[in-house]
């Protein structure tokens, strides 16, 4: 009874604080702040972790843990994590003047920014890029024996393992496959989309067809569930921001069935779950989120308490520095508890909330202030993006930052020290507004200055 009571005033605290510093957690408004409460949070941590701390989970993960004491310890820092990251946004929105609910609503009511003057010069830079794109899917594509979603409808009964080869073990340039198909294409099909929307032009209603029929391949390829249904979500929350989409309960429900109807088949035809399993809270779909998701928490909690990686698993370009080997906590931990697995060549990694990989590196510190960072990082990041203007290369990563922070908070803590691809995108589309802004100013310039000469040459004669 104790644990609930703990439980509800925890989930009452972080709600107040992450409305106040998000402006709205209505699920017909959504935002960054309220993704990462609902699916980093709340969906995917707090309730499998009531669950876990009453001994009513009956998950095949948690049940693999020898010391039940981390059941408690895990809950208590959950609940810490739930009140103590919103709250550090909150005093950061305060130090700011961030009036969340004004602002937030102000940047949904505010117009597609689009320049007539900046068209040639994007869409010839956006035209290189999305063809560079492409014939990056073109090679990832190549560099497979198996594509694993073709032999899904041939009827394979080995999908599991090619899934584990095509994600984990791919032959080719693993730069190529991640920043350019994987990761570049989806946002430029959000940049296409809003330009098409700003613009009304058919070279960006072509470019966005492509780019979107190329996004879904690559997101569902390899049969993995997450890469499609978060670029899905991506696509709604830019229709949100560019006024095209009006969430109510109707749609909202749409929505939710298509989802599970989607995820069904993928667990029925994939991981071959049967349907008596597939509803049970602690198996399947609904299992993998609210279990599944946080139980490699405390196996990091267990496993790593009598020592730690002392920062094996930050950036490699830090580790390189001084000749340290870059360890993955979720990797070392998949392969303590499924030693089996792991030769088998069916697993990957055991990925959690961040603060697995926090305490796996640093101890019960390294979760304490991770969680202030966070806080921080993403804050700081929201403030930004709502206060920028809403050009298409901004909205558009304003998208994928929203949808993808929250992936990663469930992932690990290092991507949030150093992300190349993060860096890549920021810089790039950043890099390319303002030069493109620059050289218009430069050009209104020159011609101003032309035009003074010439009435200046008129008024002598």
């Amino acid at each position: 009874m104790v644990y609930i009571l703990i439980w509800i005033l925890t989930l009452g605290i972080s709600l107040f604080l992450f409305k106040k510093s998000s402006g709205s957690l209505s699920l017909f408004k959504p935002n960054m702040l309220s993704i990462i409460f609902y699916y980093s949070f709340f969906f995917s941590s707090f309730i499998g972790a009531l669950l876990i701390v009453l001994g009513i989970d009956d998950n095949y993960m948690i049940n693999r843990i020898r010391d039940d004491s981390v059941r408690v310890t895990g809950f208590y820092f959950i609940c810490y994590i739930m009140i103590f990251t919103p709250l550090t946004m909150f005093v950061i929105s305060n130090l700011l003047g961030f009036k969340g609910e004004k602002e937030f609503k102000e940047y949904l009511e505010k117009p597609i920014s689009v320049q007539r003057e900046d068209s040639k010069d994007i869409k010839m830079v956006f035209s290189i890029t999305s063809i560079i794109c492409l014939f990056a899917i073109a090679y990832v594509t190549l560099k497979l024996d198996k594509i694993p979603i073709i032999e899904m409808f041939k009827g394979s009964g080995n999908l599991g393992e090619l899934r584990i080869e095509a994600s984990h073990n791919f032959r080719g340039n693993i730069y190529i496959k991640n920043i350019l198909a994987m990761g570049l294409t989806p946002i430029l099909s959000l940049v296409a989309y809003a330009f098409a929307v700003g613009t009304k032009q058919l070279f960006w209603k072509l470019s966005f067809v492509v780019l979107f029929a190329s996004s879904l391949y690559i997101s569902i390829y390899d049969l993995q569930k997450a890469p499609i249904f978060f670029y899905l979500l991506m696509l709604i929350l830019i229709s949100i921001y560019l006024g095209r989409l009006k969430l109510n309960w109707k749609k909202v429900t749409l929505i939710g069935l298509l989802g599970v109807s989607f995820i069904t088949i993928l667990y029925i035809f994939v991981q071959k779950i049967a349907i008596s399993e597939f509803f049970q809270y602690n198996t399947g779909p609904i299992g993998r989120i609210i279990l599944t998701q946080i139980a490699p928490f405390y196996l990091h909690l267990e496993f790593f308490s009598n020592y730690d990686l002392n920062g094996s698993s930050l950036p490699s370009i830090f580790l390189d520095l001084y000749n340290i080997e870059h360890v993955r906590s979720a990797r070392v931990v998949m392969e303590a508890y499924y030693p089996e697995k792991v030769q088998s060549g069916i697993a990957g990694v055991l990925n959690t909330l961040y603060a697995g990989e926090a305490f796996a590196n640093f101890g019960y510190k390294g979760i304490l202030f991770s969680t202030f960072y966070i806080g921080i990082f993403t804050q700081l990041l929201y403030i930004l993006f709502i206060r920028l203007p809403k050009h298409p290369f901004l909205l558009a990563l304003f998208v994928y930052f929203s949808i993808n922070i929250p992936r990663v908070m469930v992932g690990g803590i290092t991507e949030f020290i150093f992300n190349p691809f993060w860096l890549f995108i920021f810089v790039f589309f950043s890099g390319l507004l303002i030069s493109i802004t620059f050289k218009n100013k430069i050009i209104k310039g020159y011609k101003g200055y032309l035009g003074y000469l010439k009435e200046e040459e008129v008024q002598k004669n």
